[in-house]
């Protein structure tokens, strides 16, 4: 093979060489090669406090460079001095509305992953402070993501008496543009919370209306719709021993003589329910995330509790 062929097919080889992109941003980047850096999560997506640091990417972003797409007044808020902060993306989560990037970031010993919320357009919308390696109190901190996707946050801790303690929030964005707390779950003062039953007083005179339950704090309540085929509920759950707790009303739509289905548009939760003369069975379908714990379902069995006759008077 010739000297003068070979070494053409190696300048061919090293001129496709993909350019490296400069994220110091001492040169212009485009939209796309910004875009590229943050890999698709996978979903669901778990991370902790204490390991903030294991899902950064080592690539760091430039404070120029991210000035280019960002206002640099989120960085304000976190340092004055932005010389000091440190960027590093971590993935993306692309929907057909919007797209959210994944950041850490860090100053000095503290580090913080934000989420910020990008339209169609690519234009910042929303922001908000996901984990932080650093508090004040014994609390345990996670992040679950979901494929929706809602960012619950978990703080949990042991009290004195051996008893885990626990508060979940669940946050989304909406197009109002801003994030917004959609669900909560939490022990931490149960003795003091009063479960107020919203539909207990409506009509139940169709065939499976009434109560069901398990225990007093495991029930489900069944009550008359708009007709025969359509019932209205309230379900209220709490299980290993109360660290994980559910909580929905709705709406059902008999789909056969016996079975029904919990649908809603918007809502990814989806509920079967398969009626007898004396129970029911509910199985989980979709993802119901919003309205209970990470690690329960509204999957279970409820006996229907025999109605009470009223008693005659003499």
């Amino acid at each position: 093979m010739k000297p003068s062929y070979i070494l053409f097919v190696l300048l061919l080889i090293l001129g496709c060489k993909p350019k490296k992109v400069d994220y110091s941003g001492e040169t212009k980047i485009d939209e796309k090669e910004f875009l590229a850096v943050f890999k698709p999560l996978p979903l669901p997506y778990f991370l902790s406090d204490t390991n903030i640091d294991k899902h950064a990417d080592t690539i760091t972003i430039g404070i120029k460079a991210f000035k280019q797409f960002f206002s640099d007044s989120i960085l304000y808020t976190i340092s004055q001095n932005e010389n000091q902060l440190k960027i590093h993306p971590v993935g993306s989560i692309i929907k057909p509305n919007e797209k959210y990037l994944l950041f850490v970031i860090k100053h000095k010993q503290k580090k913080r992953l934000m989420v910020f919320a990008m339209n169609e357009k690519n234009k910042l919308v929303a922001g908000k402070e996901l984990l932080s390696n650093s508090n004040s109190t014994n609390y345990h901190f996670t992040l679950h993501i979901n494929k929706e996707p809602t960012f619950l946050i978990s703080k949990e801790k042991i009290d004195k008496d051996n008893t885990l303690l626990f508060t979940r929030e669940g946050w989304i964005y909406n197009n109002v543009g801003i994030f917004m707390a959609v669900t909560k779950d939490s022990n931490e003062g149960l003795d003091k919370k009063i479960v107020v039953n919203p539909i207990d007083t409506l009509a139940a005179t169709y065939k499976f209306s009434g109560n069901y339950f398990k225990d007093k704090k495991n029930y489900l309540t069944v009550r008359d719709g708009k007709n025969t085929n359509h019932y209205v509920f309230f379900i209220h759950f709490e299980k290993n021993n109360g660290t994980c707790t559910g909580e929905l009303k709705g709406e059902l739509n008999l789909n056969t003589p016996k079975t029904g289905i919990f649908t809603q548009n918007g809502d990814p939760c989806i509920i079967d329910f398969n009626f007898t003369d004396k129970a029911v069975q509910l199985k989980e379908q979709g993802s119901c995330g919003n309205h209970r714990g990470i690690k329960c379902f509204f999957d279970d069995i409820y006996k229907k509790k025999k109605s009470q006759s009223p008693k005659h008077i003499k």
